[in-house]
């Protein structure tokens, strides 16, 4: 489903993504480690061409990352993004989030959007809340509008950007959970997280990257008991000993 090949990233001198090959293949959950300026965040970004590339290319179901166009809105209609502050729209209520672009890019009759919007709202666990503003719902409630609206584009596949990073303790967990079930059902899933449980748990594989590469990709037992670089045992005996 994607496809990364030779991709490399500079910001200015700044070495961000090297020689980066990945392959997320359909219906998998890949989770990607690491320690912040590792470069997880925009290699996540890359993929939506939120950042374009120097080198390299990215291809999704079998076509390469259009450079811009109606090819690019496409693309990023087919491929869910949810960050890791919510970015829904505060002027619009949560039902407005979630069915804005499914009539604007999709072309869906206003009706039938609202009729599936309510549907994955009641899925990801907000259900009633449809009429308030984001800034009337808690941090993981926003979270789950935020996943609610990705859904509603029927994405081949989602990317998730750190997306507990910005909620208090008590509200990752029901985040999380919306993410397991989505994982549960087959959906195409590249994750960039610090949330070891989820990683161990409902991973297919573990990507763990320093220094904008990849230095291990594992299955998930694997990584956590016997990892294969120096870096990434430093990496977990810092992170579970908290």
């Amino acid at each position: 489903m994607i496809v990364l090949s030779g991709v490399n990233k500079y910001f200015g001198d700044l070495h961000v993504l090297r020689d980066i090959d990945l392959t997320v293949r359909r219906g998998e959950v890949v989770t990607v480690l690491g320690p912040s300026g590792s470069g997880k965040s925009t290699l996540c970004r890359t993929i939506n061409r939120l950042e374009p590339v120097d080198s390299g290319t990215v291809a999704v179901d079998g076509r390469p990352l259009p450079a811009g166009g109606p090819e690019l809105a496409e693309l990023r209609a087919d491929v869910g993004m949810v960050f890791q502050s919510f970015n829904l729209f505060s002027h619009r209520t949560v039902l407005e989030n979630v069915t804005l672009a499914p009539i604007r890019v999709r072309g869906r009759d206003k009706a039938e959007a609202e009729r599936r919007a309510r549907e994955l709202l009641a899925r990801v666990g907000v259900t009633g809340q449809d009429e308030k503003y984001p800034r009337q719902l808690s941090g993981g409630q926003q979270q789950r509008v935020a996943i609610a609206r990705a859904l509603a584009m029927d994405p081949k596949a989602l990317l998730f950007d750190e997306p507990t990073s910005a909620l208090d303790p008590e509200m990752i967990n029901e985040v999380l959970e919306v993410m397991r079930d989505l994982a549960a059902g087959g959906m195409t899933m590249l994750v960039v997280t610090h949330e070891m449980g989820f990683a161990r748990s409902a991973a297919d594989r573990v990507i763990f990257m320093a220094d904008g590469r990849i230095l291990e990709d594992q299955p998930p037992e694997q990584f956590f008991t016997s990892p294969a670089t120096d870096r990434a045992r430093d990496f977990l005996a810092k992170i579970l000993r908290h």
